[in-house]
């Protein structure tokens, strides 16, 4: 299957990151997205006035491989250690829709050719749903870059934007992901042991209480990710169960004689539009919420990570200052492990200022800024504090489009139901008669108490039971 999306033809408000576009001189977007089986490949799209591209506005396709290789290269960059690297976007998944949409297409006795084309249409909006979130997720990604002072100035950003070949970049093969498993699992035992065992007390309150906050945010996020998908995955359920009671309805609309006929297809019309409204609510909630949790989750992680970097920094500071004793205390290579000790201080504390504090930028830039571009702030916000702004700003806008489209929701659904439900009544003849009336006069002919048809065996009462009263379907009424 393959899917085309003009990115700049449509609405794409951000659900991960809101007002990353604010500085004009560099701006970057996904104009264009063409899905070809298990690739995807995006139009980047460049309008910038930085003095180092050769032209003012230009376009290049990437793939998803690239996008990650780039990720990579700021991860490795010792550079940017100290700076809340952004989360890459998602790999593309569109196995699931397809392969429902495989089983769908081999057809099945038991489903109606109806069920079949509004299962066929769910699934269908399902994976345009899915190609335009990849789209915007990996937009993201480029946009914080791009915002950011100091990530912005990177060589292998330019390279990425401008140069118009194949970036010649291949997936990681089975061993490399297994490697980059057990690097994470060193680097948990690795802080555990820094944190633990070696007794290594935190030098500012300030790091020690983000720390402790993030620890506790990101446990909240993933939490907080699992019920909303929960949620949302029962609201799609619901939707899809409306689909064979709609048919089932509408199929004996065409059976029934013309007394229930209209009555049926009313209430298989109630059903449909119950279906399409469970499906906005789910749509809008993996939107706003799901996603949302989903993109924070991935970006506390960056900022855990940072702290991680800044606490081995902080432990490597401490070992430097035990060996210079020690070589002082031995008259040997004191040199060498003054110079140790130095490099060390000036990591953790350039770590600990961009943090914390924000970092110059100018003159005194890394050999990676290539040059400062216009509208820059000459410093850079604390990384920490840029990412709580950016946090709630983002929380605050989705939470509060998501409450005014639930709102909306709940304001369209109710006249529908209680008109058509009362239009299906209004067709049988116990319409007339309340249905206490019809309760404690037997109905028919029937004992009190009980709902039976004329001409019917008495129901045999089970007094014991708090249910004891006969129901009859109301198809058969």
């Amino acid at each position: 299957m393959e899917e085309h999306l003009e990115a700049g033809k449509e609405s794409k408000p951000s659900s991960m990151s809101p007002d990353l576009q604010g500085d004009s001189s560099l701006q970057v977007e996904i104009s264009d997205a063409v899905s070809e089986r298990d690739k995807v490949k995006f139009t980047v799209q460049t309008k910038s006035c930085v003095p180092h591209f050769a032209r003012t506005e230009f376009s290049v396709v990437r793939h998803h491989e690239e996008f990650i290789w780039l990720h990579n290269a700021y991860v490795e960059n010792e550079e940017y250690a100290g700076l809340i690297i952004p989360p890459a976007p998602p790999r593309p998944d569109f196995e699931a829709s397809r392969e429902k949409l495989q089983k769908l297409g081999e057809g099945d006795s038991s489903i109606t050719r109806e069920e079949l084309a509004k299962m066929k249409e769910e699934l269908e909006a399902e994976y345009l749903a899915i190609f335009k979130k990849t789209v915007a997720m990996h937009e993201v990604f480029l946009q914080r870059l791009a915002a950011h002072p100091t990530l912005r100035r990177d060589h292998n950003f330019f390279v990425f934007l401008e140069y118009g070949q194949d970036l010649s970049v291949r997936g990681k093969n089975r061993k490399e992901l297994l490697g980059g498993f057990l690097r994470n699992i060193v680097k948990s035992a690795d802080e555990a042991l820094i944190t633990g065992m070696s007794g290594l007390k935190e030098v500012d309150d300030f790091f020690e209480h983000e720390r402790t906050f993030l620890l506790e945010y990101h446990t909240r996020i993933r939490d907080a990710c699992l019920r909303a998908d929960r949620v949302m995955h029962s609201h799609k359920c619901l939707a899809d169960d409306y689909i064979p009671i709609s048919a089932a309805l509408s199929s004996l609309g065409t059976q029934e004689v013309n007394q229930l006929k209209t009555s049926f297809l009313k209430l298989a019309e109630l059903f449909e539009r119950l279906r399409k409204l469970e499906g906005r609510v789910a749509s809008d909630e993996d939107l706003k919420l799901s996603d949302m949790l989903r993109y924070y989750l991935r970006d506390s992680q960056a900022a855990k990570d940072l702290l991680y970097r800044r606490l081995r920094a902080l432990a490597d500071y401490e070992n430097a200052n035990k060996t210079l004793d020690k070589a002082r205390t031995r008259n040997r290579e004191v040199r060498t492990a003054e110079s140790h000790q130095q490099l060390c201080c000036q990591r953790f504390e350039r770590l600990s200022d961009s943090a914390k504090q924000g970092k110059p930028h100018g003159p005194g830039a890394p050999a990676t800024a290539l040059l400062t571009l216009p509208g820059s702030p000459f410093l850079s916000s604390p990384e920490l504090m840029d990412f709580r702004s950016r946090r709630v700003s983002s929380f605050r806008k989705n939470l509060i489009e998501l409450a005014e489209l639930e709102l909306k929701h709940a304001k369209v659904s109710p006249p529908a139901s209680p008109s058509l439900l009362a239009a299906f009544l209004a067709s049988h003849r116990w319409a007339s008669r309340p249905l206490s009336s019809v309760l404690a006069h037997g109905g028919c002919g029937g004992a009190r108490g009980e709902v039976r048809l004329p001409g019917a065996a008495p129901a045999v009462q089970d007094h014991s039971s708090p249910f004891w009263i006969r129901t009859i379907p109301f198809c058969h009424w």
